[in-house]
């Protein structure tokens, strides 16, 4: 008996033991962090139309705009118009944004996830979503897209705080509601906000917290949100191209609305290379997907309690606004992390409730699990950083263009016919001349082969990429009075 106590006390007092938690999310940091700056370097380091179309429109983004209304997903056309302006325009100036972005929200979710569960689950689950595939792309992704993630996840966590403190500070009401009003200028998050009004009103638990609020957070709370519903009945008016926007996709009509939703289910239910698009099948590996399911079954018991019954409604609103944009679909990865962290959490309670008295049985669960996440993380990562140059259906929606320009051209005239006001943006940054036609130049470039090319000018070399099929890239011609056969 005696050796035993010396036993659990020599362990206790470990410095590895007691600072376990602290050095597991030291590392989850470090690698997370490194991953995130290597993105645009490791991985889909090309283009595709999306980003391409949000460069545009955040690089052209003007003050006029701004005041006229122009307000769908202000914050993050900021980040990336100022991104180009001191980087100038590549692949890392416009994914950088969803860099920054994707940092802030790993922040958040492990927060979220430490407010509802203990810090070895939290660490656990926090470590397999932030190092999926899902999560990467996302943060890899130089679109707005990750915005409809960021916003919710940090409501939650907001929300958690306001619902879990004892004595409650104002702070956490306005900056909630704060949130609120810059989110639903995010396209769906509207959605989302009804979809949280309507949580509070039928969630027993929250219903109580907010009648119970002090006046002063509340009556913020309700300011704030007129002030958001006034912001937006203004923009709309002076920009209505906002309501289509914020409601439903670029070009939608309700008849594409079941055909969106079986295009964004696909990457999840699809186990081989699955269909066209920018994401990757499967979505969620089948280990993962299958302690999600524990997950959920777990919450069954306790479903009113707010945390067990949030992660099954956010799936049911992930699936509204993947009716709009198939590629909203990814939203389910906060559900889905929240599902792992109840599935980790069954699994290890079950494990201890086995042998309550038995410290080597708690260490000896420790191999299981190693196992078990090595085959959750590692191939979720490699699928990832060979996925998206080597799996045809993927690699094919991204292009390589730009960097072929930059690493090859770096002064002269550039003729460009597609997505002219894209290249205009490099010659900010550049000596290059972006044109939309010959305009008396002895010499010239020309994104892809120049059709009628005028007399006396001809084809002195052809620059290719090996990261696409059609690989000849820039034509380049010069100009001499020698006609052929002189």
């Amino acid at each position: 008996m005696y050796n035993t106590y010396v036993k659990k006390f020599t362990i206790s007092k470990l410095f590895l033991y007691r600072y376990r938690f602290v050095i597991g999310y030291l590392l989850l940091s470090f690698f997370f962090i490194t991953m995130l700056f290597l993105l645009p370097v490791i991985a889909q380091n090309g283009l595709s139309s999306d980003e391409i179309d949000s460069a545009t429109k955040s690089f052209y983004l003007g003050k006029d705009g701004i005041l006229n209304g122009d307000l769908v997903d202000l914050p993050y056309k900021i980040l990336q118009k100022y991104s180009i302006k001191i980087f100038g325009l590549s692949a890392y100036a416009i994914k950088l944004p969803s860099i920054l972005v994707g940092l802030a929200f790993g922040l958040f979710l492990v927060l979220l996830l430490n407010r509802w569960f203990k810090n070895n689950v939290s660490l656990l689950a926090s470590s397999l979503i932030i190092l999926s595939t899902p999560f990467l792309f996302l943060a890899g992704n130089g679109t707005p897209l990750i915005m409809i993630v960021f916003w919710p996840t940090i409501l939650l966590w907001l929300g958690s705080k306001i619902q879990g403190e004892k004595r409650l500070k104002p702070s956490y009401c306005f900056f909630f509601a704060l949130t609120m009003l810059i989110s639903i200028f995010t396209p769906y998050m509207i959605y989302f906000a009804l979809f949280c009004v309507l949580f509070v009103l039928f969630q027993p638990h929250l219903r109580f917290a907010i009648k119970n609020l002090p006046k002063l957070p509340l009556a913020v709370l309700v300011l704030v949100i007129i002030t958001s519903l006034v912001a937006l009945g203004i923009g709309i008016h002076n920009y209505p191209v906002t309501a289509s926007e914020l409601l439903t996709a670029d070009g939608f009509s309700f008849n594409q609305y079941f055909n969106n939703l079986i295009h964004g289910l696909s990457p999840v239910l699809s186990w081989n290379n699955g269909p066209e698009g920018v994401l990757l099948s499967p979505l969620i590996s089948l280990p993962t997907f299958a302690l999600a399911l524990v997950g959920l079954f777990s919450t069954t018991k306790g479903f009113f309690a707010s945390r067990n019954s949030i992660a099954s409604l956010l799936i049911v609103f992930c699936l509204i606004i993947t009716g709009f944009n198939p590629n909203a679909i990814l939203l389910i990865i906060l559900p889905v992390s929240i599902l792992i962290a109840h599935g980790l959490k069954y699994l290890l309670e079950k494990w201890y409730g086995l042998f309550p008295e038995n410290p080597y049985a708690r260490v000896t669960a420790l191999l299981p699990l190693t196992v078990l996440f090595g085959v959750m993380i590692i191939p979720s990562l490699f699928q990832y950083l060979y996925g998206y140059r080597y799996n045809p259906n993927v690699a094919e929606e991204f292009s390589y263009d730009l960097g072929v320009v930059r690493e090859n051209y770096h002064e002269g005239t550039l003729i460009v016919r597609d997505n002219y006001d894209f290249y205009k943006i490099l010659e900010y940054s550049t000596d290059i001349t972006v044109l939309d036609n010959l305009d008396n130049t002895t010499s010239f470039a020309s994104l892809g082969k120049y059709e009628e090319l005028p007399k006396n000018y001809h084809l002195d070399k052809i620059i290719t990429s090996p990261m696409r099929n059609n690989s000849d890239i820039i034509y380049l011609y010069s100009y001499s009075e020698k006609t052929e056969g002189e």
